[in-house]
């Protein structure tokens, strides 16, 4: 890939790059909306595993299309997730002819991390974040005043509730890679970040009430991971930071043991001055 200086285009073939990178997304888009809709009741199947593992084996729709735009969400859905490699490479294409050579190779590790903490924040969403929420919810089934009380969750209505905590916890475990891009662009510092810690706690409550569902475990399962991971955003920048004294001490090991005064054949007694070791 060659470097800025070299790849100087006028405004008229920049967008038709731009269209050229588009279209490649979409395309992968629509034929991953196509596979996914032909495999909608599967994978709808493994979206409610939690609420089964719960106790919840009913759900319901009172809308004669529920149903099917239900299919058509879950396809879109998982067209989304499937889609997301090749949409990033092509904004990276687009992207890194106007960056010079060092800035592609600090920026190009954080996009291959990426879906990496995506797929981890959706796992932890599906494997223990969601199961706790949906206990918590069903466990206001039963007779109140002598009236029973059981939850009857539409198709459209749980599909939701897993889309939103399945997005809402993978862009949520991007906050590391947030912040090591702005710190390694020069727009904040470790030092900052360190002291913005009580400013960090209500962000992340504030953001854990706007992703996760209206109930206090579901917004408590978010904010505990969330802030973590901005002091593991913390700690990996001063370890970044300690490599890179590392190595730039092992490139050039007069700068990290100082000067030192030696003396041999061609410095005299005495540290180099004339007259001997005595005092002068």
């Amino acid at each position: 890939m060659k470097d800025i200086d070299d790849t100087k285009q006028p405004l008229l073939e920049h967008l038709i790059e731009l269209r050229r990178r588009l279209l490649w997304s979409l395309v992968t888009l629509v034929l991953c909306f196509f596979v996914c809709f032909y495999f909608a009741k599967d994978i709808f199947a493994v979206l409610v595993q939690p609420l089964l593992r719960a106790g919840q084996g009913k759900l319901i729709y009172t809308d004669i299309f529920e149903a099917f735009f239900t299919q058509v969400k879950v396809a879109l859905f998982a067209a989304m997730m499937l889609a997301f490699p090749v949409i990033a490479t092509q904004l990276w294409r687009f992207v890194a002819p106007g960056l010079y050579v060092r800035e592609k190779k600090a920026f190009l590790p954080f996009l291959l991390m990426t879906p990496l903490f995506f797929a981890a924040g959706a796992c932890f969403a599906y494997f223990v974040a969601m199961p706790w929420a949906l206990h918590f919810l069903l466990s206001f089934q039963g007779d109140v005043g002598g009236v029973h009380q059981e939850a009857l969750p539409g198709v459209g209505n749980y599909l939701n509730f897993v889309t939103r905590f399945l997005f809402g916890f993978g862009a949520a475990f991007l906050l590391p890679i947030l912040l090591m891009i702005l710190e390694r662009a020069g727009i904040v510092t470790r030092e900052q970040l360190a002291r913005s810690r009580r400013y960090a706690i209500v962000g992340s409550a504030a953001v854990a009430a706007v992703l996760t569902p209206p109930d206090v475990v579901s917004m408590l399962m978010l904010l505990v991971p969330l802030y973590s991971l901005y002091e593991f955003a913390i700690l990996a920048i001063r370890i970044t930071h300690w490599r890179a004294a590392r190595k730039a001490a092992r490139s050039n090991p007069a700068v990290a043991t100082g000067p030192q005064t030696q003396e041999g054949p061609e410095t005299p007694p005495g540290g180099g001055r004339v007259g001997g070791s005595g005092p002068i």
